[in-house]
């Protein structure tokens, strides 16, 4: 099978698109399948075996240069210069954007590939590609209305101190909050009527599937859950871990991610024992995060590590006596799944997917109401104090890592869904 994978953004390292594209282009690869990434930018890191065609945009949010003016020589098209005024106007350009330049690229090539699968783009001018004579699937990780309804519950109306660094930024140079989520989010129109069109949609979860139908109108019939699979090198350092350090992998200033739940709960704690906690991210420069480090007073207590390898990264997870993730909402939380493998014992919300990544509670991990700061900070200090339970939940979390996310299973159950969407596409043209 000949296969076109669009994504339009594919951070390597932080946040799951990245990691997903890489993993499963490489296991659909071990299956004899021939795999074309299109990306935007950033670009992913991929196998070897996996071709890489770019897909340039005026990258507006190249990190430490956000929000850029582009020099007027860089626009090259009509729709560069659509790119850029919708940025200017408040909005995020890049999944209707990309979703142009890609399909003039399968257009030229539409006799190169059996099936495209687009990674949670979902912007209107994909659904050309069918009249192409190709059929197209699409990934949907979770509907990112679920991130605008949370992001829309912590924003304030008005700001009386200017902000800085902020996405949120109307182009009349008032800062509303309200209004600049409302208006960064507006791209999720063109996912609503997408998303009910698509011929077949891959979720990771049931979570997912349920908030998809419910969100964005899918049919039912028409949704596959295929879990996501953690990579091998997440395995048990053997190291000894560092006493009193608590981890957690997130966005530090996106609302859905609940870091803001886990430093006031982490301040709490620190008044009681000594402890340090070690964000895996890289909070934006005076963003929300470090203001409430410093409000909290625990800046000396907290550091962030990002730019890691992978081997750093698996040497940072199982470095820590346990880890948090204190999201809101997730639709599959594949950073959850990769600290089990590694045998850190978590304290977890119950939060979309996150249960159903965890399994029973108690055993791979505590599991608390998101949002409680007290209860998240009672489920820490009772686990720190239990080093007999911290090793059954860890050694229990890799079992059912073993068992349950592999990323050559999820390529298996892929490509038999690709099987039924092509075979779909040619009897509805026969």
């Amino acid at each position: 099978m000949r296969i076109a994978l669009l994504s339009y953004r594919s951070k390597p390292h932080v946040g799951g698109q990245g990691i997903y594209i890489r993993r499963l282009s490489r296991e659909l690869v071990a299956l004899g399948h021939t795999v074309e990434v299109f990306s935007g930018q950033p670009y992913p890191e991929l196998d070897e075996g996996v071709r890489l065609t770019k897909v340039p945009s005026l990258d507006l949010y190249e990190p430490g240069n956000e929000f850029r003016n582009p020099h007027p020589r860089e626009f090259r098209d009509a729709i560069d210069v659509q790119e850029w005024l919708t940025m200017r106007s408040g909005a995020f350009p890049e999944p209707l954007t990309f979703s142009k330049r890609v399909i003039k690229l399968l257009k030229a090539r539409r006799d190169d590939f059996d099936i495209v699968f687009d990674n949670q783009t979902l912007a209107t001018p994909l659904l050309e590609i069918e009249s192409y004579g190709l059929p197209l699937a699409a990934a949907i990780h979770h509907p990112i209305t679920m991130d605008r309804a949370i992001e829309l519950e912590v924003a304030p109306w008005f700001r009386r101190k200017k902000r800085t660094g902020s996405r949120l930024r109307p182009s009349w140079g008032i800062e509303l909050p309200k209004i600049g989520v409302w208006r960064w989010y507006a791209f999720l129109r063109q996912q609503k009527l997408t998303a009910p069109r698509i011929r077949h949609v891959i979720v990771p979860s049931e979570s997912s599937a349920r908030d998809v139908v419910r969100e964005f109108a899918v049919d039912p019939k028409r949704i596959t859950t295929v879990l996501l699979g953690v990579d091998e090198r997440f395995r048990p350092s053997g190291a000894q871990r560092v006493p009193g350090r608590i981890l957690a992998m997130a966005s530090a200033d996106a609302p859905l991610k609940g870091i803001h739940i886990l430093l006031e709960a982490f301040a709490k704690l620190t008044t009681e024992r000594e402890l340090e906690l070690v964000l895996v991210t890289k909070p934006k420069e005076g963003g929300v995060t470090e203001k409430l480090i410093d409000k909290l007073g625990i800046a000396g207590k907290v550091t962030f590590a990002n730019g890691l390898t992978d081997d750093e990264l698996v040497a940072l997870m199982g470095s820590a006596e346990l880890a948090c993730v204190p999201s809101l909402y997730e639709g599959f939380s594949l950073p959850t799944a990769e600290l089990m493998a590694c045998e850190t014992p978590l304290v977890v919300s119950r939060a979309g997917a996150i249960p159903e990544v965890v399994g029973p509670d108690g055993l791979c991990a505590d599991v608390v109401e998101p949002g409680d700061v007290e209860a998240l900070k009672n489920a820490v200090s009772a686990l720190l104090d239990d080093p007999e339970r911290r090793a059954r939940m860890g050694a229990a979390g890799r079992q059912r890592v073993l068992e349950l996310f592999s990323w050559s299973a999820v390529a298996t159950k892929t490509a038999a869904v690709f099987d039924d969407v092509i075979a779909d596409y040619k009897k509805e043209r026969a």
